[in-house]
C-alpha cells in the first residue's frame, strides 16, 4: 500500500527513531531522568525512612506521625507518594529536559540541517514532541516501577503489609504522572522554541515554575479579580491534579494544592498540553524560514 499519507506516516516514524536515538545518545538526557528518580526516592522514602527508624516528627517528616509516616512507605500508597513531587520539582526538571531537546538544536544547528534538508517541517518537529511524550511515558513507568520495588522493600523489613494498590488506584496514578509531566515537558519545548536556545528557556522556566506562579497565587489571596487566572494556571493545575491523589492529612508536598478538582485539573493539562505541543510545531516550522 503507497501514498502520500503512508509517506509522511513512514517519514515520522523514521523521524521519531531518530530523535529517540538522539536523547538516548545525550548524556543531559540521562543526567535529568536520573537526577528526578533519586529525587524522588530521597524525598518519598529515604527522609521517610529514617524519620521513621528515629522517631523523629521533625521537619524531616513533614510533622507525621510515625504510623502515616509507614502508610506512606508502603506499595499500596506509590500511586498516591510518586505524584507528589512531580507538581513542582518533577515537573522543573522535565521543562529542562523539553527545553534542553529543542533549544539545543539551535546551538548545534541541528534545525538548520533538518529544515533544509528533510523530512518535511512539521514532521521534524512533530518527531521531537512525540519522543518526548515517549520519555515522559516510560519515565513515570520505571518511577512507579521503582517505587514499589523500594515500598515492598520497606514493608517487607519492617513486617507491613505487602499488598499493592488497586488496578484502578495504579492505573489513575500513572495518569496523574504522565498529564503532570507531560504538561512540563511541552512548556519546556515550547520556551525552548521561542527561546531559541537552552539557557535561556531553562531560565526563564524555572523562574515560571518556582517563583511566578506562587507570587501570582499569592496576589490572588488578596485581589481575588485575579483569581479566576491564577486557579487555571499551569502550576495550578499540576498541584491540583497531584492533591486529588491525596490520602493523609498533614502538610502538602510544596506545589500540591487542593484548588481543582481532579477532572478539572485534567482537562486544564490537557489544553495546555495540546497548546504547547502546536505552539512548538507552529514556530519552528513557520517562523525558521532558514
Amino acid at each position: 500500500m503507497t501514498g502520500p499519507l503512508v509517506t509522511v506516516r513512514s517519514d515520522l516514524i523514521a523521524s521519531v527513531r531518530g530523535e529517540l536515538l538522539r536523547l538516548r545518545k545525550w548524556p543531559a538526557f540521562w543526567i535529568v531522568l536520573g537526577t528526578w528518580i533519586l529525587l524522588n526516592l530521597t524525598f518519598a522514602y529515604l527522609f521517610n525512612y529514617l524519620a521513621y527508624t528515629t522517631g523523629s516528627s521533625s521537619r524531616l517528616s513533614n510533622g507525621m506521625s510515625r504510623d502515616m509516616l509507614m502508610q506512606q512507605m508502603l506499595p499500596a500508597s506509590v500511586p498516591e507518594v510518586f505524584t507528589q513531587g512531580m507538581a513542582m520539582f518533577g515537573g522543573a526538571l522535565m521543562l529542562v529536559l523539553g527545553a534542553l531537546a529543542v533549544g539545543s538544536g539551535y546551538g548545534w544547528g541541528s534545525w538548520k540541517t533538518v529544515l533544509t534538508q528533510g523530512p518535511s517541517r512539521v514532521n521534524a518537529v512533530g518527531a521531537v514532541v512525540v519522543a518526548l511524550a515517549v520519555t515522559v511515558v516510560g519515565l513515570v513507568v520505571v518511577a512507579f516501577v521503582v517505587d514499589t520495588g523500594v515500598a515492598a522493600l520497606i514493608a517487607g523489613t519492617q513486617g507491613q503489609s505487602l499488598a499493592l494498590p488497586s488496578m484502578s488506584r495504579a492505573l489513575l496514578g500513572l495518569i496523574s504522572g504522565t498529564a503532570i509531566l507531560g504538561m512540563w515537558t511541552l512548556a519546556g519545548a515550547v520556551i525552548g522554541a521561542v527561546a531559541r536556545g537552552p539557557a535561556l528557556a531553562v531560565g526563564l522556566g524555572l523562574v515560571w515554575v518556582l517563583v511566578v506562579e506562587n507570587l501570582l497565587r499569592g496576589v490572588a489571596s488578596i485581589f481575588s479579580p485575579i483569581r479566576a487566572l491564577t486557579d487555571h494556571l499551569p502550576g495550578t493545575a499540576a498541584g491540583s491534579l497531584a492533591g486529588s491523589m491525596r490520602s493523609v492529612s498533614g502538610p502538602a508536598t510544596p506545589g500540591v494544592l487542593d484548588i481543582l478538582s481532579r477532572g478539572e485539573s485534567l482537562l486544564v493539562l490537557a489544553v495546555y498540553a495540546v497548546l504547547f505541543a502546536a505552539g512548538t510545531i507552529w514556530l519552528i516550522g513557520r517562523r525558521d524560514m532558514v
